[in-house]
């Protein structure tokens, strides 16, 4: 067996050349005479301007130009646009929130662009844009969810009252719900906070532009999920120029987590800047600009009403949130929150569902996708509720769960939120975990670190979530004369494998050596459209692949016929040669690709259902009674993912996102200055990232269902763990407190001196 046959643990082809200081990121294209940008930000969170003397900047050495929204509008540049259009409760559209390029007479968060200096080197560029004389008019400002969504509230923008962008509901009817939990048997409400969180991947964005004078087109070098996703807008939104005039290119990527989908300022600054001067122009942001200047994640405050019967029967869920926005509406800002609905059914028998979600403006850097992208927020309420229940009610928290898990007999499983869950076992993934975790076997460690000054709990929380829908995906493969095999995707590798993946899919479907096939990414000039994001790679990228590989081989059917002087349907193909069937007669695929001046095929995956990827978390926490430092002692994962290409990548994924789920459930917060809106955890000093000693290792495990909605049979991988882990998480650290202090709910993140706090206060 080949060890590129699908289903092993291959290594990813990618790491030699990455470990080995080989890669090629945007910052690392050198062109000759770049020049280097400086973005002049904001000092305050809301403030008009009244006015910016640029003279002493313009007259420094070296500065080639120093460009603010004046120049902006005399270009006739357009705004950064809002893709997702939203359509209220009272059927009017959403509110819009135009979002300049440089801030067009008021600033709206600490960080919002104000000016753009150009000059020879980095050093004089930052010197220049110390010498800009900005007038400012302080205003009042916001950043806090629930403070913006106030009467009394700063006004971000003065056309959108009570700062509400826009005001949703979804779901099977209030009135259905409202009437469901008036009857209820028993009630648990709970209020919770999904705390604001910054990307922080290890490659910061970058934008490297250069100008070409003589066809007047612009290269655009910047790290991406999919450079069409920008390619678009950035040409005809914002520099509205024709397409044929930008090109778009992403190289290595080094982390994204849904942050670099997104157009920023930057990018199209750093191309108009370069076709003003008619040559390159680069940027990339230091740390603090990252902080004041990339999308942010989550930042919801939810309150949800679960009812059940009298023998612990889901009935109906309520939920009611305010989702913050930021400033500005990001790309696809409004539809994170709307994700979240379809997920609120959770692994569960829920009758009746209603969700209002609020879209809420503020003083703060704009808000978008984040790993999960409102699968986390949804299934975190999900999961703290039905944790919350189960105490009040005196069951156990699997023993609730098990009494209104949707049962394999029950698929398709149509939920009151839209998805349709096509397969499952949740029963038997909850049970696998908690035998790896030791379950029962939990009392007695408990006593036992109780008598070492230690507290101890453990959390149990199930996940599923829905992936690989939405638009299709395209890919493009030729074979040429050689026999090589070259793949072209639009969808942008940032860490997940996708070479070693497709290398690893196409050697037994097409009978060749994995050293002849290439793949190529990240090109607007080359490959299809296409977007990483979502958890969608293999369930659409994957099956189109195997799909255009498929129409390859039929292809060249008709050639090979004729080399082989037969008829065509007595063709028949494997191990990468066409023969004649029932003789020994053959020919090569590289002999009929050579015949046939080339062979290609394009083929586009347009999912006609999701995957539901599901899971169980269960997290073992030891916490000083002392000091409040929580220790997680033991964390044990079971997955469905319906089938693994390849096991290795796949628990990569899972450790990854996990590690990310902790981090936001027990350290990470963007923590916002609730008078003056100043960011103040703005670097690693104050932000906390998670550490290696602040995980343990991971015991995962797999008891796969194969999805029905696709021919691999694949599920998502990529964001599971950052859905699982944080009401894992918080339901270990509130079973730990409670016997202690009655704590019902701490939101997160559940820092030491929260728990401290809570700890005293008991």
């Amino acid at each position: 067996m080949s060890k590129f046959a699908l289903g092993q643990s291959v290594t990813r082809l990618e790491d030699a050349a990455l470990v080995q200081g080989a890669g090629r990121y945007s910052d690392d294209v050198e062109l000759a005479g770049a020049a280097h940008a400086c973005v002049l930000r904001s000092p305050h969170a809301h403030a008009n301007i009244r006015g910016i003397d640029t003279a002493a900047a313009r007259a420094a050495a070296g500065v080639l130009a120093v460009l603010t929204e004046a120049d902006v509008a005399n270009d006739g540049l357009g705004d950064i646009p809002c893709l997702v259009p939203v359509t209220n409760i009272d059927g009017k559209p959403r509110a819009d929130t135009p979002r300049p390029l440089l801030a067009r007479g008021r600033v709206r968060h600490v960080g919002d662009p104000v000016a753009l200096v150009v000059a020879e080197t980095l050093a004089q560029a930052r010197d220049a844009a110390e010498l800009i004389d900005v007038d400012y008019d302080p205003l009042p400002a916001v950043a806090d969810t629930r403070a913006a969504a106030q009467a009394d509230a700063p006004q971000v923008w003065e056309h959108i009252p009570g700062n509400l962008c826009f005001d949703i509901g979804a779901g099977s009817g209030k009135a259905a719900v409202d009437a469901a939990i008036a009857g209820a048997a028993h009630v648990t409400r709970l209020e919770l906070v999904n705390n604001r969180i910054v990307a922080n991947p290890i490659e910061p964005r970058a934008a490297l532009a250069d100008y070409d004078a003589a066809s007047g087109r612009s290269t655009l070098y910047t790290p991406s999920q999919g450079p069409h996703v920008i390619h678009g807008q950035l040409a005809e939104a914002v520099l509205k120029i024709d397409k044929a005039l930008l090109r778009v290119v992403s190289g290595n990527v080094g982390g994204a987590f849904g942050m670099k989908i997104f157009l920023h300022p930057e990018q199209p600054l750093v191309v108009w800047a370069s076709r003003r001067l008619r040559r390159a122009v680069r940027w990339t942001a230091d740390r603090s600009e990252s902080f004041l200047s990339d999308v942010q994640g989550r930042d919801h405050y939810s309150v949800a009403d679960l009812a059940l019967d009298k023998d612990g029967h889901f009935l109906a869920l309520r939920v009611s949130t305010h989702a913050n926005m930021g400033a500005y509406l990001s790309n696809y800002a409004p539809f994170i929150p709307q994700l979240s609905v379809p997920m609120l059914s959770g692994v569960y028998r829920i009758p009746a569902i209603y969700a209002n979600i609020r879209g809420i403006a503020s003083n703060t850097v704009p808000v978008d996708a984040y790993r999960g992208a409102g699968r986390p927020e949804a299934i975190y309420l999900v999961e703290r509720v039905v944790d919350v229940a189960a105490r009040e009610l005196g069951l156990a928290p699997d023993e609730l769960r098990r009494r209104n898990f949707v049962k394999p007999g029950d698929m398709p499983y149509q939920t009151p939120v839209e998805s349709c869950y096509d397969s499952g076992d949740f029963a038997a993934v909850m049970n696998r975990a908690m035998g790896k975790a030791d379950w029962a076997g939990f009392p007695a460690r408990r006593a036992e670190a109780g008598r070492q000054g230690k507290i101890r709990g453990i959390g149990l929380a199930m996940y599923i979530e829905r992936c690989g829908g939405g638009n299709g995906d395209t890919i493009v493969l030729k074979v040429d004369a050689a026999g090589t095999v070259t793949l072209y995707s639009g969808m942008q590798d940032n860490g997940q494998g996708h070479i070693t993946t497709f290398v690893q899919l196409l050697p037994d479907k097409l009978g060749l050596d994995a050293s002849q096939i290439r793949v190529v990414q990240g090109d607007s000039d080359v490959v299809p459209a296409g977007l990483t994001g979502g958890s969608r790679f293999l369930a659409i990228g994957g099956v189109a692949a195997l799909a255009a590989a498929d129409e390859v081989i039929e292809q060249g059917k008709d050639t090979a016929a004729g080399l082989l002087e037969a008829a065509a349907a007595d063709i028949e193909y494997g191990e990468g040669e066409y023969r004649v069937a029932g003789t020994d007669r053959r020919v090569s695929l590289a002999q009929v690709a050579q015949a046939a001046q080339g062979l290609a095929a394009t083929h586009t995956r347009n999912p006609q259902a999701y995957t539901y990827p599901n899971g169980c978390h269960i997290c073992e926490i030891e916490i000083d009674a002392e000091t409040g430092e929580a220790r997680i002692v033991h964390y044990s994962i079971v997955d469905d993912f319906g089938r693994a290409i390849n096991p290795l990548l796949l628990e990569g994924q899972v450790h990854g996102g996990t590690v990310q789920g902790i981090g936001q459930a027990l350290l990470e917060l963007a923590h916002y200055d609730a008078e003056s809106a100043q960011l103040l955890a703005g670097s690693f000093m104050d932000y906390a990232m998670p550490r290696a000693d602040n995980v343990p290792a991971f015991d995962c495990g797999f008891h796969h269902v194969p999805c029905a909605s696709n021919p691999l049979g694949v599920k998502g991988a990529g964001e599971a763990g950052a859905v699982g882990a944080p009401p894992a998480v918080i339901n270990a650290v509130v079973d730990a407190l409670q016997p202690l202090t009655g704590l019902r709910h701490i939101d997160m993140p559940a820092t030491r001196e929260k728990l401290w706090r809570a700890l005293r206060a008991a």
